[in-house]
């Protein structure tokens, strides 16, 4: 499979891979930063369910997954950068403002500002990497971006835990500001404009409402989004309620990040696997195949968990969570290839529309599984065994029930190969 040339409008390859890295970065750091410091906050805030401190994260989250849709078409019509320096200054100005919030409905409130504003990081760096590579080389390029940024998760919780032995969650805001204005800075003076003038698209009802209508009608990239979403529940689950599990059930007490973390690095360590063999292997066999053992995994980690009252020895648990991290590192980039995969010439609005779907879809699954924690983890393994399933139900209907397939070759359908047939489109 030959993909269409790289075009990284001068910028050094390895540059560009790592400011997209740490752009998507910010987000991840806004979110893992804070497990260590939600029973703080409870506490703080004076929470009467302890389990309300988990908004903190899915507030952040559902303000993510929203803005997406307006970034996304803001960038097809006005190019990448203006929009994602826009979003950088509202991340950083709500993270200063929720420093000095005094209750916790105000804190939600900017959390989901917050998250409003890192919106514009997920959707302006993924369509910089499908405006500059295709194929199953866009899948590797996300697969190592997503290898830096992953790293973030190994030292976000870590780094929170060490600023809550000096100070406590208004620092976190503080120490996540910083790092925000650090990427706008570089952001401003090195990101190129990778969006061609004549590939943008006039900000007219009809122009948007049919670049939607593509997206939401497109079965492959409709499917692919779906099954995303419901991965993406898995995770966001298992942030939701790490500090209860590793903290409460397994009275790991702080050192529990170092537990988190280390399922974090074997997902790096997953994803950057995923970058060499995907391009060997294609999309299709690596991901099918990393599902299949997903939802395998899941339903023998829910059975031992039943076998066990409620609570698995803390080993079985721990290797059952990095099996299923691991697997998550070669579902959720390559999914997300396949669904942009025939969508370049709308980039930026079907990145927007995928990442509502994916983030939000994922976040409202998270959040609710989260929520119903009960001091086991029956409600958790539950909710990865039905949500696995709805992501294989939906990778079968993507591919018409025909699982491992090999990648599809480029033709001259494909936006990457010709401009002209996909603005026709």
């Amino acid at each position: 499979m030959s993909d269409a040339p790289d075009r990284t409008r001068g910028i050094p390859y390895w540059e560009l891979v790592t400011l997209i890295a740490c752009i998507m970065a910010l987000n991840a750091a806004a979110i893992d930063i804070f497990i260590p410091a939600l029973t703080g906050i409870a506490r703080s805030l004076e929470l009467s369910n302890p389990n309300q401190a988990q908004f903190v994260i899915s507030s952040y989250v559902m303000g993510f997954g929203i803005a997406q849709i307006a970034y996304g078409t803001l960038s097809d019509r006005y190019g990448r950068r203006p929009v994602l320096l826009f979003g950088l200054a509202i991340y950083v100005a709500a993270s200063i403002a929720a420093v000095f919030a005094p209750t916790f409905g105000i804190l939600l409130a900017l959390r989901a500002i917050q998250g409003i504003g890192a919106a514009a990081t997920r959707v302006i760096a993924v369509s910089v990497v499908r405006d500059c590579f295709g194929g199953a080389r866009m899948a590797s390029v996300m697969s190592l971006v997503m290898m830096i940024f992953m790293v973030i998760p190994v030292i976000a919780p870590n780094l929170g835990q060490l600023i809550l032995l000096f100070g406590d969650w208004h620092e976190i805001f503080l120490a996540i500001s910083a790092f925000g204005a650090f990427v706008a800075v570089w952001t401003y003076f090195r990101m190129p404009e990778t969006l061609h003038p004549e590939d943008r698209i006039p900000l007219t009802m009809s122009r948007v409402t049919g670049a939607f209508r593509l997206v939401v009608t497109n079965r492959r990239a409709f499917a692919y989004t779906l099954s995303t979403a419901l991965t993406f529940g898995v995770l966001f689950a298992f942030i939701n309620q790490a500090e209860q599990v590793y903290g409460t059930i397994y009275a790991l007490g702080p050192a529990f990040t170092l537990y988190f973390s280390a399922g974090a690095i074997f997902m790096a360590v997953a994803s950057f696997t995923n970058s060499r063999l995907v391009v060997r292997f294609g999309m299709r066999r690596l991901s099918h195949g990393a599902l299949c053992l997903f939802l395998a995994f899941n339903i023998l980690h829910l059975t031992i968990a039943l076998l066990s009252g409620g609570v698995p020895p803390f080993p079985v648990f721990l290797v059952g969570i990095i099996a299923t991290l691991c697997l998550f590192g070669f579902i959720g980039t390559n999914f997300n290839a396949l669904a942009m995969e025939p969508l370049g010439h709308v980039a930026g609005t079907a990145s927007s529309v995928l990442g509502f779907m994916q983030t939000f879809g994922g976040g409202v699954l998270g959040a609710t599984i989260g929520y119903l924690y009960d001091g086991t983890l029956i409600p958790l393994l539950s909710g990865y065994v039905v949500l696995s399933i709805g992501a294989l139900l939906c990778a079968l209907i993507a591919e018409n029930g025909k699982l491992f397939a090999r990648d599809r070759a480029p033709s001259r359908e494909d936006p990457l190969v010709t401009h002209s047939h996909a603005a026709a489109e």
